[in-house]
């Protein structure tokens, strides 16, 4: 089976853009499946449903959506082989620029926002650097020159990438992301396998239900600002 990983920030259009690749890699007569994993609701696996593909959608409810992933790979590769798939896309929510769903031996897809600005590459951290392919949307309400600075520090965080522009709306650049998606090493399953970067760490008074501000409520893994390093004016 081959066991892709698509993630990125809110609203990039990631389901966009595997809507149209997957229309593509049916017209390949491959058995496809998809897992959504998302936070509090979503209705995107109405989407996929309505390509024939079947979906499994999990919420993460209370848990970081990066732990409720890593803690359900083994069930989503399970319930794909119960399907005889060839073929396994998880889109997944990336929501602290922190999350890192990148795992060794699967191919890993990056979609980031050109529209966010020119600075994202270097804030959404693992999701970008550990990736094999970034995908650029909103390329077309851009100026060439966004867009060329854009991709430099793309390059930059992940030299190795292979970087596409893809439009969400028309398809455009997916008939290259369904090449790369076909191209996908397979693997037997996804047990021992691990993950290109660590997770966020937690497990915090505030991640088990506190809600009382001040140092006093505050145990676990809690990191302190340094005041000390302001710039004051």
């Amino acid at each position: 089976m081959k066991f892709v990983t698509v993630a990125g920030p809110p609203s990039v259009g990631k389901t966009a853009v595997l809507l149209h690749t997957l229309r593509h890699v049916l017209a390949e007569n491959v058995r496809v499946v998809v897992a959504k994993i998302d936070c509090l609701q979503t209705q995107d696996g109405e989407k996929f449903s309505s390509l024939g593909i079947p979906v499994l959608t999990g919420l993460s409810q209370d848990i970081c959506p990066d732990h409720f992933y890593a803690a359900n790979l083994e069930e989503i590769h399970s319930w794909a082989a119960e399907h005889k798939a060839e073929l396994t896309v998880l889109e997944t929510a990336g929501l602290c620029h922190r999350c890192a769903p990148a795992i060794d031996g699967c191919l890993a897809i990056a979609v980031v926002d050109l529209l966010s600005g020119i600075d994202v590459p270097r804030k959404v951290g693992p999701v970008l650097s550990t990736a094999d392919v970034v995908v650029l949307t909103k390329g077309d309400v851009v100026s060439q020159a966004e867009r060329e600075v854009f991709r430099h520090r793309v390059a930059t965080e992940n030299p190795l990438a292979t970087v596409l522009d893809v439009n969400g709306l028309t398809g455009y650049g997916t008939l290259a992301l369904k090449r790369l998606l076909l191209g996908a090493p397979e693997i037997r399953g996804v047990t021992g396998r691990t993950l290109r970067g660590a997770l966020p760490s937690a497990i915090c008074s505030y991640c088990t239900g506190e809600r009382e501000i001040g140092a006093s409520f505050q145990v676990g893994h809690v990191t302190k600002i340094e005041v000390e390093n302001a710039n004051e004016n």
